[in-house]
């Protein structure tokens, strides 16, 4: 079973506050798995890089580049997800969501997913439940319980700090218990969110196994 965990970050900018928030959350998310005595490959996509790829495969009817494809079937063979936005008019950066466009749409059946976003100022926290959930929700992901907003001053080391280090060892420890109860290697209180078997996935790059050849299509045919 592959045992990544993919980190999407859509921030801009470098450094960018978005990217440390990902940090942050993955390195927790790794912690809880070493203390239960396993390891995970954390594989980071930063989407800026991929700005350009993303508006090609949009201007030319979906042909997504060959760094794209690569991306695309990194999440899906993903055993879990950890998605991180800026928040821009109100909502996810348009770069977040044309990566979301031009995944497969079973690219996400059943994955586990901790969603998270960064703002200016605590007024977006709503975004989470307004824009990120809904659209993990249709991709068929397991959405955590617990996301993640940090707004400027979260970043500090007082009340406001505390508190973020504290949902990001909440949604650390579901994401683990996850991960973990799909490895088979134990259940915890998540156990409820939990899914018996990983579901049938595809990154929509290669052609389906299950597609009939056109030699066998023909078959029996002469052509008059």
């Amino acid at each position: 079973m592959n045992r990544s965990l993919v980190v999407i970050t859509a921030g801009l900018s470098q450094p960018s506050t978005t990217r440390l928030l990902a940090d942050r959350i993955s390195g927790a998310v790794a912690a809880e798995l070493t203390a239960r005595g396993e390891a995970i490959d954390i594989q980071v996509i930063e989407l800026r890089e991929l700005a350009v790829d993303l508006a090609t495969m949009m201007a030319t009817a979906g042909m997504p580049t060959a760094r794209l494809d690569r991306a695309r079937e990194l999440v899906s063979d993903a055993a879990g997800l950890i998605v991180v936005t800026p928040v821009f008019a109100a909502s996810y950066s348009g770069v977040f969501k044309m990566f979301f466009d031009a995944l497969d749409p079973d690219a996400l059946n059943g994955m586990p997913v901790i969603i998270a976003a960064t703002a200016g100022t605590a007024r977006h926290s709503m975004v989470l439940d307004h824009a990120l959930r809904p659209l993990l929700t249709h991709l068929r992901a397991v959405v955590m319980s617990t996301g993640i907003f940090a707004a400027t001053d979260d970043f500090g080391s007082g009340e406001q700090g505390h508190h973020l280090t504290e949902r990001i060892g909440r949604a650390a420890n579901e994401l683990a218990g996850q991960l973990a109860h799909v490895a088979g290697q134990g259940l915890d209180n998540t156990d409820a969110l939990a899914t018996p078997e990983r579901p049938e996935r595809t990154s929509g790059v290669t052609i389906d196994a299950k597609v009939t050849p056109f030699a066998r299509l023909l078959q029996g045919h002469t052509g008059s």
